[in-house]
């Protein structure tokens, strides 16, 4: 089931802090089914919980997920973390992670869209993507749609970050964003997402012009080197 937020604006008149939206773009394809799906949605509950615990980025931290298989799917749309639950997602299909791709930009420029109609000030929108495969879209979609994103990156409209889990094809992942992809170290998808929910709380602390910099030794305690 989607949650929808409602177009009405009472979310920000309630709560008029800036925010700082992340898309969590997971692979949800039948390589993942098993053990790696089971802590994928361990990992997510950790986020959950680690991201709560910083009133601050509760309520100027946005989540979204994400997911693709055959299909890509919005399974939650854009919510403070306060109002965030995670829910178990379930490995089937192909790869249509380019198809994933474009719902996320589009779902990014949609949010953009309604903070500025009500006057909320934004962090760049994070675009968090794991996988543990390639692309089964026609190549000349892939081609298409990595211009796109490395095109978004490159005006600074969204911070691209990509995960790969083994085996995921890196040599692509490299060729689909500016910033190169990360290598997830033993299936430690809790790690991640407790760093990622660290990295979403200084954000929330920082001022918007701010650069994202990444701790290589915080990276360290999930990623290979």
């Amino acid at each position: 089931m989607t949650i929808e937020i409602m177009p009405d604006g009472i979310e920000f008149v309630e709560n008029p802090e800036p925010r700082c939206p992340v898309i969590l773009l997971q692979d949800v394809s039948s390589s993942m089914e098993g053990k790696k799906i089971q802590l994928l949605n361990r990992g997510l509950v950790d986020f959950y919980l680690a991201i709560r615990k910083d009133q601050l980025a509760s309520i100027r931290c946005e989540i979204a997920i994400i997911t693709f298989g055959s299909n890509a799917e919005l399974v939650q749309d854009f919510v403070t973390a306060d109002k965030f639950s995670p829910r178990e997602l379930i490995a089937s299909g192909t790869t249509a992670m380019c198809e994933g791709i474009d719902l996320a930009l589009e779902k990014i420029d949609e949010r953009k869209r309604q903070y500025r109609d009500n006057g909320i000030n934004y962090y760049r929108p994070w675009l968090f993507m794991l996988t543990d495969g390639h692309p089964t879209d026609p190549p000349e979609q892939i081609d298409e749609v990595s211009e796109r994103l490395k095109l978004a990156e490159r005006a600074k409209r969204v911070a691209v970050f990509s995960v790969g889990v083994a085996p995921a094809n890196m040599a692509r992942l490299r060729n689909m964003s500016i910033r190169p992809p990360l290598s997830l170290d033993e299936m430690k998808f809790s790690n991640m997402f407790v760093w990622l929910s660290q990295s979403m709380s200084r954000v929330s602390r920082s001022r918007m012009t701010d650069e994202i910099e990444l701790d290589v030794s915080e990276l360290m305690s999930w990623a290979k080197a």
